[in-house]
């Protein structure tokens, strides 16, 4: 079985979403004032709504969801909403497989998207690290792209 990336199912939103709440939570770790996330972040609901449309992925090791991401389409662009791993899994190498598998999926894509806060050191460390290069920032927010 092994190591998998694939789409979610609302059967998988329950599982997700304690993954997401911890994952978001752990950024007081990374420069966060407090155990705070983006939008839905440990919302059910959200997560059910993100599979319906086909948006939530989730990484999958030998069976175990361990990761999910949130993944939107348009046309030659994707926009990564957002990726997050259980902090337990974290520097593991699970962030970088996560990411390839994105970039693999989508070979029609051009340019990838994505934004993290600007306190967090890991995400843009990280981001970076995988070949994300800077395009903008705002008070808030470093956004980063990818060509291909």
């Amino acid at each position: 079985m092994g190591l998998e990336f694939l789409q979610a199912s609302t059967a998988d939103a329950l599982t997700i979403t304690g993954i997401s709440r911890r994952a978001f939570h752990s950024d007081v770790e990374a420069g966060s004032k407090e155990k705070t996330g983006p939008p839905g972040y440990m919302s059910v609901p959200f997560h059910t709504k993100m599979a319906k449309s086909n948006h939530l992925f989730k990484l999958v090791d030998n069976g175990l969801i361990i990761g999910g991401a949130i993944l939107f389409l348009d046309d030659e662009k994707l926009n990564i909403g957002r990726i997050f791993i259980g902090p337990e899994n974290y520097r593991k190498g699970y962030g970088v497989f996560m990411m390839q598998q994105i970039e693999a999926l989508y070979p029609s894509v051009k340019e990838f998207t994505l934004d993290t806060p600007i306190w967090n050191i890991r995400t843009n460390s990280f981001y970076t690290k995988m070949g994300y290069t800077e395009v903008r920032r705002d008070n808030d927010f470093i956004y980063y792209a990818k060509q291909r």
